[in-house]
């Protein structure tokens, strides 16, 4: 068995039946939901609990922020912050770079700039490893957040699905290890593994956190105040629970929504959607078929900030290097579409 089929922890309803994709109830959700969220298991469930601790806690900046401070220019900056300013950097930092490793950083210092542009909300550890098995196994039992499986099998699936293992050899946890080491996490060793159930390392994860929203929130602050931060932090707050609706429409909602001469892949239900591609960078359908390219937008019409990011880092010496396969997009994809259809003969008047 291929680690990837044993290296997330399988929900208590399992991921197939009779291998075919199991569907569970919305009540078998919610109890797998709780349980993996138990504060009296602290050590198994910390990761989940603090993740949905943060998320949570952001609701209060939200809320003061439309009691105290609201203004509508700080709505629309709020809103930039959330939709373009978080969902390009997710693009950049956690799938790009973390996962697919689709470009490389001149030195750590790069590395670490990038990773903390932004407010830290997501652990690189509950997107990179269960974002693997989401490749091998895309809208197939086994994919942590299958969009035929419904809505709530992907919005709580960072909770449901995404964990690690817990019961992982020691050899299989070092090649787990392997999949992070390039993204500066601080990593447990086997036996802290052993005790905590994850690879990040609780203090200096928290730790990480602490400084990260300090540092964040006092630049707002100099900036514009208490109401400039209140209203980033309140919109981190909207991006942290939105970006879990994406998968589930970035593949259709569970049906294949896929367009002749827009999608060109056709292993998956993955879709090229306009709003998170030009908001993030996220042309979903393109990236499954070159799910290693620093970028995604092949197209004339298809924005993608995630790609000029890395284009300008490159050009200024943060980034070394990076793997681009738009050429072979058209190549391999759009030239042949587009000569099909000029072979088609007009129809008669």
């Amino acid at each position: 068995m291929a680690l990837l089929d044993r290296v997330l922890d399988e929900p208590s309803y399992g991921w197939r039946s009779q291998d075919a994709l199991y569907v569970p109830s919305s009540r078998e959700l919610w109890r797998e939901f709780f349980r993996k969220l138990d504060p009296r298991r602290p050590r198994q469930n910390w990761l989940s609990l603090f993740t949905w601790t943060c998320h949570v806690g952001l609701a209060v900046p939200l809320v003061l922020f439309a009691r105290d401070y609201f203004s509508w220019k700080l709505l629309a900056l709020g809103f930039v912050y959330s939709m373009i300013v978080l969902g390009t950097h997710g693009t950049i930092w956690l799938h790009r770079y973390s996962t697919h490793k689709a470009y490389r950083f001149r030195n750590a210092f790069f590395r670490t700039v990038c990773r903390n542009l932004v407010i830290k909300l997501i652990p690189e550890e509950t997107y990179v490893i269960s974002h693997h098995v989401h490749h091998k196994y895309s809208d197939l039992p086994g994919d942590p957040y299958n969009a035929k499986a419904g809505f709530w099998y992907c919005f709580l699936a960072d909770v449901l699905h995404q964990g690690i293992a817990k019961d992982l050899s020691e050899a299989d946890y070092d090649r787990v290890c392997s999949m992070l080491k390039h993204t500066g996490v601080h990593m447990n060793d086997y036996a802290g593994y052993q005790r905590w159930g994850t690879v990040c390392n609780p203090l200096f994860t928290v730790l990480h956190y602490a400084l990260n929203w300090s540092f964040w929130y006092a630049a707002f602050f100099l900036i514009g105040g208490h109401a400039l931060a209140v209203a980033m932090f309140g919109a981190a707050c909207v991006w942290a629970f939105g970006v879990r609706t994406f998968n589930f429409a970035g593949h259709g909602s569970g049906k294949d929504l896929r367009r002749e001469g827009e999608d060109f892949n056709t292993e998956d239900l993955a879709i090229n959607q306009l709003w998170a591609g030009y908001v993030a960078g996220e042309w979903h359908s393109n990236h499954h078929l070159y799910p290693g390219g620093a970028r995604a937008g092949f197209q004339r019409h298809q924005l993608d900030l995630a790609w000029i990011f890395i284009w300008s880092w490159a050009r200024l010496g943060a980034i070394a290097s990076y793997r681009d396969f738009k050429a072979d997009f058209e190549r391999d994809h759009l030239q042949p579409y587009l000569e099909r259809q000029r072979a088609v003969p007009a129809p008669a008047e």
